[in-house]
């Protein structure tokens, strides 16, 4: 027979993984008690009993996932740091130090195969609660990452380098939050079995970009120039597409220009 302590554990070990579950997949507004209580099989009662609230239950749960990784993270920049020298490391191998920890986590029983997946939906999540919350636990690693990236991209203003911080690690975090990681690693590896470090290398080639790649490539600009060039004669060309469509009596899909809402209104 189990000991009260013994059920009490369990409550709140459901609870936790319920909250895991409906975190990754519907964001923290999107997740609610009931949803979580019933996913856990208890009452809504036990949240309240076990941790006072939903706030409270989803910042245990997010520091029981992330105070470790993050500690992981920190000692490997230093030994790295330590090993090849801190004006040595480049944008890349700074990515790897954020990666491989992460990797290693979600192979670990402890980390568990979602444990990709948490991360990305916590670094996409929009919600004041997360944004917050990762604000005052983490801002000190984050300052410290930082210093390390803006010694591996001396030539970026510190504005520049936590703009692309922003967009590199939003996208990637997008990826992680909405993808099986199963499948991910597949298109990653392209269909090979390769390790861990191959395809961490790939995944970092993915990302360099996004921080390296210089802003103001005049090359580039121009070819945007071109194609916006072309936008009219392409909107003309769309345009002429949803009339016949509208003639052939074939209601037309996607956003209608207004002459096109008009003639389905009536």
């Amino acid at each position: 027979m189990n000991s009260p302590r013994a059920n009490s554990s369990d409550t709140r070990r459901r609870l936790l993984e319920a909250a895991e579950a409906l975190f990754i997949r519907h964001g923290y507004e999107g997740m609610l008690l009931r949803q979580i209580t019933s996913e856990a099989k208890v009452n809504l009662a036990a949240v309240n009993y076990h941790f006072g609230s939903k706030e409270a239950l989803v910042q245990e749960l997010l520091s029981s996932r992330l105070d470790r990784l993050n500690q992981e993270r920190l000692q490997l920049l230093s030994l790295c740091e330590q090993r090849f020298g801190a004006q040595q490391l480049d944008a890349p191998t700074v990515l790897s130090i954020l990666f491989v920890p992460a990797v290693r986590l979600s192979r670990d029983s402890a980390g568990g195969i979602s444990f990709m997946r948490l991360l990305g939906r916590v670094y996409s999540d929009p919600s004041p609660f997360v944004r917050g919350f990762l604000y005052e636990h983490y801002q000190p690693i984050y300052e410290r990452f930082f210093e390390a990236f803006a010694r591996a991209l001396p030539h970026q203003s510190r504005n520049e380098l936590g703009t692309r911080l922003h967009f590199a690690l939003k996208a990637l975090s997008g990826v992680l939050a909405g993808e099986n990681m199963d499948e991910l690693i597949a298109a990653i590896c392209v269909g090979e079995a390769v390790s861990d470090s191959l395809m961490l290398g790939r995944l970092v080639a993915f990302v360099s970009p996004l921080l390296t790649t210089p802003f103001d490539n005049l090359a580039q600009v121009r070819h945007v120039e071109q194609v916006m060039g072309l936008a009219p004669a392409a909107a003309l060309g769309a345009d002429a597409t949803l009339r016949g469509e509208l003639e052939a009596g074939r209601k037309p899909r996607g956003i209608l220009p207004l002459w096109a809402e008009k003639v389905v209104g009536a």
